[in-house]
């Protein structure tokens, strides 16, 4: 499931066996730090609504793993799941199969879901030129925010981090707005040869303007897209966006960031609720986890604790000790004790968010 280093070599021949099944539609690469996700539903379900036959492919998932495989409009079933594992698995030699992450085989199951669709929006991991996701050619990059994460991978500069996600594109590339000017920089110098698309500002529905600032961006992003692919001049429903400053309910927001980048993005949208919130949280122990309370500290009245039972999260002592250091109170998290008198932001990962619901759900 997890790996401390990536061998590109075994998705590369694993495709290299799956490619002489089927064909690829126009693929449209996503790379980036944060608005992926968001960017490439946005994109996916306004191909959709223009007719066109699509597959959305995003990483990781809050409730079901089918989350990560999105074809017209839904996630996909049960059934169509298992019959890809199943010609997946008859396809692929059991050497490369053994071998493989659960990312790469992941991957994979998407691109077969693919054959003979008009576009497959093909979301990256944590990466970009060794992502699982960069063994086909793409015909478009899309280039969000970037920022400092997956250092231990990527590089502990912006430079580096850039570099590495931005030397994944083939072809032609569309960036969003950046929040460090490092990144255009190296896009000038990695990207000198390729065909940059024009990143335009659309007039937005009443409905988008509603969204938060970071999601407006992501979709201003995706329109510009779509005018370059030539659909223009048309009207458009927005999809649901889940778990990205999504009201679960009046008085919890829950959000799956777990950086600083949208930590600030997350604390330009409190700034204008004017509310303090007590913050369900938990992170990752290779995050910067110091930098996304201090980021939200204004915001904040608690941080409780959630436990999540995996192995890359930071020890409590540890955490417990940062929050400290910020005079800010803790305590351990009991969804016996959510009520309607106080307000609640769940943020800090997908893992967090998804260990909420099922508490919340029970």
């Amino acid at each position: 499931m997890y790996y401390d280093k990536i061998d590109y070599s075994i998705v590369r021949l694993a495709w290299k066996q799956l490619s002489k099944h089927i064909t690829l539609p126009y693929v449209i690469h996503i790379v980036g730090t944060n608005g992926k996700g968001t960017t490439g539903r946005f994109l996916a379900s306004l191909l959709m609504q223009l007719n066109q036959k699509v597959l959305h492919y995003s990483s990781p998932h809050i409730s079901k793993f089918n989350e990560r495989i999105w074809i017209d409009g839904d996630d996909v079933d049960d059934d169509i799941l298992n019959k890809a594992h199943e010609k997946l698995q008859n396809i692929l030699e059991i050497n490369l199969l053994e071998k493989l992450t659960y990312f790469e085989y992941t991957t994979l199951l998407g691109l077969l879901l693919s054959n003979n669709l008009d576009y497959l929006v093909l979301e990256a991991g944590l990466g970009g030129e060794f992502d699982a996701t960069n063994v086909v050619n793409n015909n478009l990059s899309i280039i969000t925010t970037i920022g400092l994460d997956h250092q231990n991978f990527l590089g502990d500069t912006i430079e580096l981090i850039s570099a590495t996600k931005m030397r994944s594109c083939d072809d032609k590339f569309i960036i969003s707005n950046q929040v460090f000017n490092e990144v255009y920089k190296v896009k000038n110098t990695v990207l000198k040869t390729k065909k940059e698309i024009e990143r335009k500002t659309y007039t937005l529905t009443s409905e988008a303007k509603s969204l938060p600032i970071y999601l407006q961006n992501n979709l201003q992003t995706a329109l510009s897209v779509l005018d370059f692919l030539g659909f223009k001049n048309f009207d458009y429903q927005l999809p649901k966006i889940s778990g990205r400053f999504e009201y679960f309910q009046d008085n919890i927001i829950i959000d799956v960031g777990h950086n600083p980048l949208a930590a600030n993005a997350i604390a330009k949208e409190l700034k204008e609720i004017d509310k303090k919130f007590i913050l369900v949280y938990n992170s990752y122990s290779d995050k910067d986890y110091h930098k996304v309370l201090t980021i939200l500290k204004p915001f904040i009245k608690e941080v409780q604790i959630i436990e999540c039972d995996d192995v890359r999260i930071v020890e409590k002592e540890k955490l417990i000790e940062t929050i400290q250091t910020l005079s800010l109170e803790t305590r351990d998290f009991d969804i016996q004790n959510v009520n309607a008198k106080n307000n609640y932001l769940i943020f800090g990962s997908f893992l967090v968010v998804e260990n909420f619901l099922k508490r919340y759900n029970k």
